[in-house]
């Protein structure tokens, strides 16, 4: 297999910027408003003339603006409907109110049960960042983009890529999230808590463009531009290109992050009510990662440890670490490193991530009729990504201490999905499939590190993530095949104007088989990893039904209950929680008795809308079956890593909270959030000493607070606008059994936008910038010392690990927008 490697970019140090002209925090209610005035006009929304407006008439289209950030077009995505009542959209206004570049999933924050993690301020560093929602991780959460799959949402994933590679956040229209068991179409496999629908904008009517340029804390600079073609025919064809370009050093550490990605869409209308259109997408990352801290590190070792490379002699301090860990001549530990109680993996010389994506999709949604329409997607992906990190406990061929191992996964993936939507009388009757096929190579190198005098002398280089040369050994490869077959029939029945049921269900099948195509033992501990088997997991009924009430003005009162199934994982030999990633003796072991997760989803809202107060409740009950986990020990370069089926969980929670009005341009928006998921059984592990139980009945999940509070406040005065939001998070677990834990930490965020156009909007410049804006953004203002992403190596059954991020400091940023 041909080795990809990923060149490092050179800073530029010039380019333009861009800041959104948008408003407002908004907590999880807000959406409440939209969704209480469009139940109102439920049968409307619902009755084939909805349908046939789909698509904006010529006449209509002469009336829309350019480049209007206020009034955003969106995708009307056919194939994956779903009731309503149990989706929170969130708007463009609110991705607009972090600093530009900055990962769209932190947007969700603004949601009481959602948290969203990152060791940078924007959350583009992939390996130091998590999801989770009402107690359940990003690898159990459903993800797409205008329909298509991103799949899986852990570093080096099988079948996806984040939503931060796929599109950049100044060209997300909304995202669509269902907290409970989301849409029977959403085309997903591991969507046992919920689902995340990105939907991309359109191009803009109008011929014009977008150029924004933000400045910030650690020589931060994000450029993005985009040209919009306006209508280039009668019929309204368009599109548009846009390039993102993003560079930060990192704030701890040496060395520098970055990014640049590139996203195109045509859309191509055909008469009143069909369309075609187009979605491509280029990223490419060159990261230096953040080192994973343990407890004992955040309590005693302070708060700028991390690896050495791109530091004043970096590479002899972690040369001198790695021969004192390996008990050698020559050695030294740091003194900084001296109370720590693992000082030998508090650094390492080099941890980077690279990755290089394409991304892309054909949309077909054709009205065959008035009551009939047919909306199909092709989509491909193509992944190359190389994760590094220099290891101590193998040492080079040449006598070097260490190795510069490099994880290289790589995925192919291509996938059809199409469905049919029927209106007739009071019913929307929706069905489909979605197939999609998978091959993905989990690949693990090692590369030869040179003798400290060599590279002393000048005569020699450091190997890392950014400079690998050749390597002298294949530690493992393995090659995995998967085919997915999913099925579904959905029907949303409006009996009353202000009454509304949903019926439906899907049927997943989904096969992998793995070869092994190398394996080194002294890397590997084992004479043969998993290969040669297969694994297929089978669900013919996965029913759903919800239903609304409208019953006074203003009053809206909703159910939800699903059962979702989440298919056996897919990851390269200890490299995440999944069957594949163990020995072939563990994987013979366990094959006949694994079971994928499944669980029911049970949710009641009820919310109330006015003028003045917008308020929800949300309560939800869930029975989780069969939870698979990644359990480590050991050293964090290469651990003792099982994949334990931890039993049952069960988790009750409530969500509550309001939007305030009283002043013309102010809003005040507050909830909170009470989790008490726990874990049904205790665990028996078997180890050198006898068998061990684990007391984990009773204890909640790790890495999931009980208690979450969410506050904004915006205010908005002529030309100039400030907001702030704060969100409070509780203590979460480390290990199963809760004896280590995540202290609890207050993160608030302020911004200011201050709105330019007027004064362009004198003589003849008026006629060309059609928008202009600065805004001013602080990350952490209160500059908190925390604990951001949890358990990205595993978890323990009891005690520390080192397997947690830290949160980004202070940081500041500076945008300027013009549109065109």
């Amino acid at each position: 297999m041909k080795c990809h490697v990923l060149e490092p970019k050179v800073k530029s140090k010039r380019a333009w910027h861009y800041a959104t002209t948008t408003a407002l925090a908004v907590s999880f209610v807000f959406w409440a408003e939209n969704l209480a005035h469009a139940q109102s006009k439920a049968d409307a929304e619902h009755s084939p003339a909805a349908v046939r407006n789909t698509v904006t008439s010529q006449q209509k289209r002469k009336t829309i603006t350019a480049v209007d950030a206020h009034s955003v077009e969106h995708v009307n995505i056919q194939g994956q409907r779903q009731a309503n009542w149990v989706v929170t959209p969130v708007s463009a206004s609110t991705i607009a109110n972090y600093a530009p570049g900055t990962n769209a999933l932190k947007a969700l924050t603004t949601l009481p049960g959602v948290m969203y993690n990152s060791a940078d301020p924007q959350g583009l560093n992939l390996w130091g960042q998590s999801f989770l929602m009402h107690g359940f991780d990003q690898s159990q959460i459903g993800m797409t983009l205008d329909g298509m799959p991103l799949g899986g949402q852990l570093w080096s994933n099988s079948n996806g890529l984040s939503p931060s590679a796929a599109i950049s956040s100044e060209n997300i229209s909304r995202l669509d999230v269902s907290a409970s068991a989301g849409s029977e179409g959403a085309a997903s496999i591991s969507n046992l808590g919920g689902t995340v629908q990105f939907v991309s904008r359109d191009s803009s009517h109008k011929a014009g463009g977008t150029v924004r340029q933000t400045f910030g804390s650690n020589s931060m600079f994000h450029t993005f531009v985009r040209a919009d073609s306006g209508d280039l025919n009668k019929q309204g064809t368009r599109f548009y290109v846009s390039y993102m370009r993003n560079d930060t050093d990192k704030w701890r550490g040496g060395q520098n992050q970055f990014m640049q990605q590139v996203n195109a869409k045509l859309l191509h209308p055909i008469g009143e009510q069909s369309k075609l259109t187009a979605f491509f997408n280029y990223a490419d990352e060159e990261m230096q990662n953040y080192q994973d801290y343990s407890m004992n590190m955040f309590r005693h070792g302070g708060y700028h440890i991390d690896n050495l490379a791109g530091t004043p002699n970096g590479y002899e301090t972690a040369y001198r670490l790695a021969l004192a860990s390996n008990g050698m001549p020559g050695g030294s530990v740091p003194a900084a490193y001296q109370n720590l109680s693992s000082p030998y993996t508090a650094s390492f010389y080099d941890g980077a991530g690279n990755q290089r994506q394409y991304f892309g999709g054909v949309n077909a949604d054709l009205a065959l009729t008035d009551r009939l329409r047919w909306n199909s997607t092709f989509y491909g992906h193509r992944s190359w990504e190389v994760g590094t990190v220099t290891s101590p406990l193998i040492s080079s061929p040449n006598g070097a201490p260490f190795v510069e191992q490099a994880t290289m996964p790589s995925t192919n993936r291509f996938g059809l999905l199409s469905s049919l939507t029927y209106t007739i009388a009071k019913n929307e009757i929706n069905g489909g499939v979605w197939y999609e096929n998978t091959k993905f190579v989990a690949d693990k190198r090692a590369y030869e590190e040179p003798l400290l005098e060599d590279v002393l002398s000048g005569n020699a280089r450091p190997v890392d993530g950014m400079h690998l040369t050749s390597p002298y050994q294949r530690e493992y490869e393995q090659v995995f095949n998967t085919n997915t077959f999913v099925a579904y029939l959905q029907d949303t029945y409006h009996p009353l104007s202000n009454l509304a049921f949903h019926f439906g269900f899907r049927s997943v099948l989904n096969t992998t088989r793995v070869g092994q195509l190398a394996n080194w033992p002294t890397y590997t501990r084992t004479d043969a990893i998993a290969g040669g088997d297969g694994i297929t997991t089978s669900k013919p009924f996965l029913p759903h039904i919800s239903g609304q009430w409208s019953f006074l003005p203003g009053h809206q009162f909703y159910f939800d209950i699903a059962n979702n199934v989440k298919v056996l994982p897919v990851a390269g030999y200890n490299s995440g929680a999944s069957p594949f990633a163990t020995t072939q003796a563990a994987f013979d072991a366990s094959k006949a008795g694994l079971t994928s997760e499944t669980d029911w989803n049970y949710a009641v809202g009820y919310r109330y809308t006015s003028h003045l107060i917008t308020g929800n409740v949300y309560a939800y009950h869930t029975d989780f079956s069969n939870r698979l986990q990644q359990i480590s020990t050991g050293n964090p370069n290469n651990p003792y890593t099982v994949i334990k089926n931890v039993g049952g969980v069960s988790m009750n929670g409530v969500d509550a909270g309001f939007v305030l009005r009283p002043l013309e341009g102010l809003q005040l928006a507050s909830s909170i959030s009470y989790n008490h998921a726990t874990y049904s059984d205790n665990v028996t592990e078997t180890t050198s000493s006898g068998n061990v139980t684990y007391g984990l009945k009773g204890k909640q999940v790790v890495a999931y607070p009980r208690l979450m509070y969410k506050g904004q406040i915006s205010y908005k005065w002529r030309d100039a606008e400030i907001h702030a939001d704060t969100q409070y998070i509780g203590t979460r677990n480390l290990s199963y059994t809760g004896d280590e834990k995540v202290p609890a930490y207050w993160l608030t965020n302020v911004g200011a936008r201050y709105d330019l156009t007027p004064l362009f909007n004198q003589g003849k410049v008026g006629n060309i910038i059609k928008h202009a804006s600065l805004s001013f953004n602080v990350y952490n203002i209160t500059n908190e010392h925390y604990i951001s992403t949890m358990g990205q190596n595993g978890f323990p059954m009891s005690g520390d690990y080192q397997s947690v991020v830290l949160g980004a400091p202070r940081q500041y940023f500076g945008t300027v927008q013009i549109d065109f």
